[in-house]
């Protein structure tokens, strides 16, 4: 075996409680060079009274590694362990000093997990494992109030510009709120909707009150109670970053310069304030001079923000934040922020815009979770982009499921398009099967999927400002059979626990086809789909009793063990028992 290869740290996604009375410890090793795999446990005070010896078994494996786990409960909440790994002959102990040669007589040297105090254990809302969002981009998706339509305004279905408005509002959401309800939805995230200059209101002027041109915070607090009433939750988006160029103490700093008792809400680096060659004096959203960046260690604004970050949860019944930019806050300020949510209301979702490795986020004392970008962009590469194929797909998914806790994989926020990008139709050429097949992983895989308005009725676009075009209402002009299979897909998703459920094994990934299961319980359910556009057979469990749930059922061949999957095919199967 290769010792190189093999790594463990009691700490982060490799030892963690996953609630307060079972630990999941993993291990890695080079990929398919270790048959057997044993964690060796017991309590530290009374080793030989509680000594086990565990099998672990491969969680997921990427090009390079295998990634082994077992789930274990300590009898008094402490934990001493190693790790016996077998291959062949060559049997290899590990403990925190390295590879002995032999397994100590005590634990003393063994790694440590000392206790699991419940106030560390981390436990995102229960209801986010079981939500599915749908993004609204306010500014376009309904309008149905003329008296808050801006200035020079135009006509619905124009096209998009980085600066016009059409006049969406509140007031047209609440008008299809029974549409999301049928679609499937069970929670909204809304981009911004606070008092700003722009069409998508990141450059915040006042955090305390709706824009004009989408309603009032009356209205707002109607349109959270309506979602409420049709069990929707909602999603607020804030922009804490950063604010706008006409947030009143940045005014107040335009006009009064270093002398302004605002000096110190903002990072300036020389006065007076200006931009030269580009990049403002002062420190901005990437060089954007009308989006100063916030000075977060500041008390006086952690007080205002966190006074904000509470009177939307407590006074208009919002259910969480997406935090926009969130990597470029110090954490203290979102250790903070969390307190100040959670002390409102504990089952608040705290959402990060993080596009990377998020581990330090999600440790329990900041965020519940981030948008999952790198699941993502293995998504877009394999059905959309096809840049890789379907083992360097698997592999991309299965580093990604061990790199994060299992409670972290379950609530993750799994999109495939945004305001931010191109819309998954154009990303998958115009090609609704290819898109079919997208969104079938997205919904079956998981985490907590979420749907960017009009996708489901086949609108495309690509990046800003063309994938934030007002929304398709009218029935001739929406794909009726892309919106049926959404709404079945989700239909699915709800009805059956195992596609909720955090256990998947890739069965085949080969070429352009992808099967594999996903379990809950006694619950098994299996998934193939053919992501290119020749026929292809796929490779499926023989002599099982299946049942077609969705898809391509006619072409199951389960004695034989093989499936012949059409072009951007697919189907879905429950295990009958």
């Amino acid at each position: 075996m290769l010792l190189e290869a093999i790594y463990h740290r009691p700490k982060q996604n490799w030892a963690y409680a996953y609630d307060p009375d079972t630990l999941h410890i993993r291990i890695r090793t080079k990929r398919k060079d270790a048959e057997r795999v044993e964690l060796i446990a017991g309590d530290k005070y009374n080793w030989s009274g509680t000594f086990t010896i565990t099998d672990m078994t491969v969680l997921s494996s990427d090009a390079l590694f295998d990634y082994w786990e077992a789930s274990i409960k300590p009898p008094f909440r402490r934990l001493r362990y190693a790790f016996r790994l077998t291959d062949g002959d060559e049997t290899v102990i590990m403990t925190e000093n390295g590879f002995p040669a032999e397994l100590p007589d005590n634990p003393n040297a063994f790694f440590d997990f000392p206790y699991i105090n419940s106030a560390d254990v981390f436990s995102p809302p229960a209801w986010v494992k079981d939500a599915v969002f749908y993004q609204i981009f306010p500014e376009r998706f309904a309008k149905n109030d003329p008296s808050l339509n801006p200035e020079k305004i135009e006509a619905w279905g124009g096209k998009p510009t980085p600066t016009n408005f059409f006049g969406g509002d509140l007031q047209g959401v609440l008008d299809h709120l029974d549409y999301l309800a049928e679609l499937g939805i069970n929670a909204v995230y809304f981009t911004p909707l606070f008092e700003a200059t722009t069409n998508h209101k990141y450059d915040t002027e006042n955090y305390m009150r709706v824009d004009r041109h989408f309603g009032t915070n009356e209205k707002l607090k109607e349109l959270v109670e309506a979602c409420h009433a049709r069990g929707i939750r909602v999603l607020l988006d804030a922009v804490f970053n950063h604010a706008g160029r006409t947030f009143p103490p940045f005014v107040d700093l335009l006009k009064n310069g270093e002398k302004s008792v605002y000096a110190s809400w903002f990072h300036v680096r020389e006065w007076p304030l200006r931009v030269e060659d580009g990049i403002p004096t002062y420190e901005t959203f990437a060089f954007e001079p009308m989006m100063p960046k916030l000075n977060t260690e500041n008390p006086d604004v952690k007080a205002y923000l966190f006074n904000v970050a509470r009177y939307w949860i407590e006074k208009i019944g919002i259910d969480g934040w997406r935090l926009d930019v969130a990597n470029e806050v110090d954490h203290q300020f979102w250790r903070e922020f969390r307190q100040a949510v959670k002390s409102v209301n504990p089952d608040a979702y705290i959402l990060g815009e993080i596009w990377h490795d998020a581990m330090m986020w999600l440790e329990g004392d900041q965020f519940d979770a981030v948008m999952n970008y790198p699941f993502t962009n293995a998504v877009l590469d394999f059905f959309g982009h096809q840049t890789i194929d379907a083992k360097a797909f698997a592999d991309a998914i299965g580093r990604q499921l061990a790199a994060y806790p299992q409670q972290v994989t379950e609530t993750a926020f799994n999109l495939l398009d945004s305001h931010d990008t191109p819309r998954l139709l154009t990303i998958c050429g115009d090609e609704a099967r290819a898109m079919k097949l997208a969104a079938l992983f997205q919904l079956t895989y998981p985490g907590t999927p979420c749907i960017y308005y009009g996708d489901e009725v086949g609108m495309n676009g690509e990046g800003d400002p063309d994938c934030r075009k007002c929304m398709v209402w009218e029935p001739e002009q929406q794909n009726e059979e892309l919106l049926a299979f959404y709404k079945q897909a989700l239909a699915l998703r709800s009805k059956h626990a195992a596609l909720r459920s955090a256990d998947i094994r890739f069965v085949q990934a080969e070429d352009g086809v992808i099967v594999y299961e996903r379990r809950e319980g006694t619950e098994r359910i299996l998934v193939a789909m053919n992501a290119r556009g020749r026929e292809a057979v796929a490779a499926v469990p023989a002599g099982c009793n299946w049942v077609s749930l969705l898809g391509d059922e006619q072409r199951l061949a389960p004695a034989a063990g093989k499936l012949l999957l059409p072009g951007y095919g697919y189907g879905i199967w429950k295990q009958l028992v």
